[in-house]
């Protein structure tokens, strides 16, 4: 694997542990934060597999743009499409008021996440 691509896996891993912290090591759950690092730990991992296959990305959050370069490379990610348009949303709009996130949703974000994690972590020979 190409250390770039280790650099991005170790980025979404910091995300995705990041996660459990929020929602379920204090006495009140942090929900929209939680969302967003579900959201970039999928970006991440959706970035990390396009870097291993040196494609040139944009430096955006767009998940669904994202996924469609992944798909000229390999048409199974079309099984993370759902995944990712749930989490699309995380990335910017829920860090500012006006939206709030309860634990269900942000619970249901993990693992859209995972979903992502797994699949991606595979397509990179990663155990």
């Amino acid at each position: 694997m190409r250390e770039i691509t280790e650099e991005w896996v170790f980025k979404a891993e910091e995300d995705y542990h990041s996660v459990a912290r929020l929602l379920y090591s204090e006495d009140v759950p942090i929900a929209s934060p939680a969302c967003f690092h579900c959201q970039q730990c999928a970006e991440k991992y959706v970035k990390a597999f396009l870097e291993e296959h040196k494609v040139d990305f944009p430096r955006h959050h767009n998940l669904v743009q994202l996924l469609d370069m992944c798909l000229a490379l390999d048409r199974d990610f079309e099984t993370l499409h759902n995944d990712l348009l749930h989490l699309e949303g995380y990335a910017v709009a829920i860090r500012y008021p006006g939206v709030r996130i309860s634990v269900e949703i942000a619970e249901q974000a993990l693992a859209n996440a995972g979903h992502v994690r797994e699949f991606v972590r595979a397509k990179l020979g990663i155990k």
